[in-house]
């Protein structure tokens, strides 16, 4: 044997388990509770952009220091907000009827009802529209509920001076408001009429089968659109502005909900387009989201327990519906007419929800409402 060195045997066993020790030393440890921390922040961040995502922005208030410019005449009222309005017909001092419009969702006060200078001439009719609040150059309403619509309405028909009582016309979401107007201030009305309102489908006294086959009825994105609503208003914003499922229907001017009738009056819808940029100058949230929540939210009042504001027949109320509304159908409005015998019911045999644009229709309203001809 060459040399004195000693030769030395490693077992198998030695070698692996000296390997799997090296191994171990080696290894990288993650700091102890690092795992809970990471998706404590991932959380965090998910529901930081969730909050986000569902705050709606500020409104643009016209008047504001770095809101849009005030344009149109408006009323301070007792709350400091204004309520923007324009006046049409005879000079108001000179007028025989006066009559309070309210405007539609999406709409705002430009958009008045047609009427003939037979009418507005013949019979002295003088009418103030406004814009409803966050509407057009009407402050927005945090503290919105469906009376403070009623208020409003009292207070801009004191300032103006209309007198004691006055007539109050409202199309869709706006002819929802005169139901307000005829629980909140009857006795400030002369009159009313609602033009194919909206209806709440979770007011009291529907039989629960009718008002569900009424809500089946509507596109699958506003049957969403106005659960979301009623349900978790909270969330309105973001449903209407998300872009993962479809929205309302009526909010992007589908022309899917449509009859055939209301398709033929689309011309003169596209021909005030530039009425809905008024519309929604300050925001979609504080004019077309609050429509929403208000409209199909929890109301304080169904209108099939109202009473009738005239027991006198000092004055009438009238209800005009289209049998082929698409938007808000006829078969909810009859219910209401047949529980309400006071109402004056109007079914228009083949019409739709914007039978409103029709020549003459206007005229024919009004002429019901004041002198009683139909």
């Amino acid at each position: 044997m060459a040399g004195g060195g000693v030769n030395r045997k490693i077992s198998a066993a030695s070698a692996r388990a000296h390997t799997r020790r090296a191994k171990q030393n080696t290894s990288f440890k993650l700091p102890s509770g690092i795992f809970t921390k990471i998706l404590l922040v991932l959380s965090v961040g998910i529901f930081a952009w969730a909050y986000q995502a569902i705050q709606p922005p500020l409104p643009k208030t016209c008047g504001s220091p770095d809101g849009l410019p005030v344009t149109a005449s408006r009323i301070k009222l007792r709350d400091g907000r204004h309520l923007a309005y324009k006046e049409h017909g005879v000079p108001r001092d000179a007028a025989k009827y006066k009559i309070v419009g309210v405007h539609a969702f999406d709409s705002c006060r430009l958009d008045a009802l047609t009427l003939s200078p037979e009418i507005l001439e013949g019979l002295g009719v003088y009418i103030v529209t406004f814009d409803r609040p966050g509407y057009g150059e009407s402050d927005p309403n945090p503290k919105q509920t469906v009376k403070s619509m009623a208020l409003d309405i009292e207070e801009l028909a004191d300032q103006l001076r209309l007198g004691s009582k006055f007539y109050v016309i409202g199309y869709s979401m706006g002819g929802q408001v005169i139901w307000s107007c005829l629980k909140y201030i009857p006795h400030r009305l002369a009159g009313a009429a609602l033009v194919a309102p909206a209806v709440n489908h979770w007011w009291s006294g529907f039989p629960t089968n009718l008002s569900k086959q009424a809500y089946q009825q509507q596109l699958p994105q506003d049957q969403w659109a106005f659960r979301v609503s009623h349900y978790a208003p909270w969330l309105t914003y973001w449903w209407n502005t998300q872009k993962w499922f479809p929205s309302s229907s009526i909010i992007a001017h589908s022309t899917d909900i449509l009859s055939s009738e209301d398709k033929k009056f689309w011309p003169k819808i596209i021909s005030t387009m530039n009425h809905v940029a008024l519309a929604r100058q300050q925001g979609e949230y504080e004019s077309l989201h609050r429509d929403l929540i208000i409209g199909f939210g929890t109301w304080e009042f169904s209108p099939m327990d109202l009473d009738n504001p005239f027991p006198n027949n000092e004055g009438s109320v009238h209800l005009w519906h289209g049998d082929e509304d698409g938007l808000v159908p006829v078969t909810l409005q009859r219910y209401i007419a047949q529980q309400l015998s006071w109402i004056h019911y109007h079914e228009l045999p083949s019409a739709g929800h914007l039978f409103l644009l029709a020549d003459g229709m206007g005229d024919n309203i009004v002429k019901a409402l004041l002198v009683g001809e139909k």
